[in-house]
């Protein structure tokens, strides 16, 4: 085994761009180092740290030896990216927020990259069009290889579901989560105090009533998701009979044209009537006690 060497670079960006172990995972980390030694290689690209910061940081710490190994294909940071989401999305101690996070996260930077291939194809083309600079074997070759290594792209919500071993409403409520929620909301789902399915529904209320219910801690921000979803469950014929009075004011009389609607008018006109006879009832009854 390699003793441990001062030319291992830790890239600080690399260091952040998978979450960061929990101190109960990091302290069983640790623990399985000191009781079995440091298994798995570090991987590098260069001198630069791409995989195993974690047990690099324990094993300096400790003095326990580590092997090392270069990762052979890495042409670019991009590809140091999308080989450390796909290291992630095989783990099972990954979350599924996490999981998810990871393959949108791919989806982008395979579609950048392939508008960028896209965009320089075209660039070649106009250019061998125009008779000045024509492709060599050479260039043809790289860009064959290239194509080879090139991910396939993640175009649908299924081939997101797929990669992450989510299912496709699992990746809707990551999304939303992304795009809606509070970092206090994010940071719920991320410990584990809020699930996939109450978080995006929280995230549907205003920022400042998702961090208000976040400071007030896990049990009020679920209880919170769940007043959200009792008020979404109203009655059909309730929403119908909100909608009655604004569109008979507007005149929409087309509304009528709708089944539910012609039923629930029939109901009420019937209730009325009913009602009118028990005024009838209760006055003749009045009278016979005068």
């Amino acid at each position: 085994m390699n003793q441990p060497t001062p030319n291992i670079v830790v890239n600080e960006e690399l260091k952040a761009y998978i979450e960061p172990l929990t101190p109960d995972e990091h302290a069983a980390l640790e623990r399985s180092l000191l009781a079995e030694g440091c298994r798995d290689a570090l991987v590098l690209w260069g001198d630069v740290l791409v995989d195993g910061h974690n047990r690099y940081g324990i094993c300096q710490q400790h003095g326990i030896p580590f092997r090392t190994v270069q990762h052979p294909h890495f042409r670019s940071m991009e590809d140091v990216h999308l080989w450390m989401i796909d290291q992630h999305l095989g783990r099972r101690s990954v979350s599924d927020y996490q999981r998810g996070v990871l393959a949108l996260r791919k989806r982008e930077i395979v579609a950048e990259r392939r508008a960028r291939a896209q965009a320089a194809a075209a660039e070649r083309r106009d250019t061998d069009d125009a008779g000045t600079a024509p492709d060599d074997e050479a260039t043809q070759t790289q860009a064959a290889q290239a194509a080879v290594l090139e991910p396939k792209p993640l175009q649908s919500r299924e081939d997101i579901a797929r990669a992450a071993r989510l299912s496709s409403s699992q990746v809707g409520m990551i999304e939303k989560i992304q795009k809606q929620a509070a970092p206090e909301v994010v940071a719920a789902v991320k410990a584990g105090d809020l699930s996939l399915n109450a978080a995006a529904v929280v995230a549907t209320l205003p920022v400042e009533e998702q961090q208000a219910a976040a400071q007030a801690g896990k049990d009020e921000l679920k209880q919170v998701a769940k007043r959200v979803r009792e008020s979404r469950r109203k009655p059909k014929a309730e929403e119908a009979t909100d909608q009655t009075a604004p569109a008979e004011a507007d005149g929409a009389a087309d509304m009528g044209n709708i089944p539910e609607m012609q039923a629930l008018r029939q109901r009420v006109a019937q209730l009325e009537r009913e009602n009118a006879e028990l005024r009838q009832q209760v006055q003749m009854l009045s009278a016979q006690l005068v």
